[in-house]
């Protein structure tokens, strides 16, 4: 699907400076951002996930290490 991406002076700067550092397009690079935006999100929501059920598994346990 095209699409067409509205950018400032700078903003098209950033991507430029990004795209060079990975050796690639400015297309390639803002698909490489979307792409590890789009990770970082779903690994923070696994840690999210993980966290709840430890803690509710281990509450009791954790209670425990708490008052000691």
């Amino acid at each position: 699907m095209a699409m067409t991406l509205r950018l400032t002076d700078s903003q098209d700067k950033l991507v430029a400076g990004i795209a060079e550092q990975l050796g690639c397009s400015k297309q390639q690079a803002v698909i490489a951002a979307i792409t590890a935006f789009d990770a970082k999100a779903q690994r923070a929501k696994q840690i999210k996930e993980i966290t709840d059920l430890v803690l509710v598994r281990d509450k009791e346990l954790l209670d425990r290490l708490a008052d000691s």
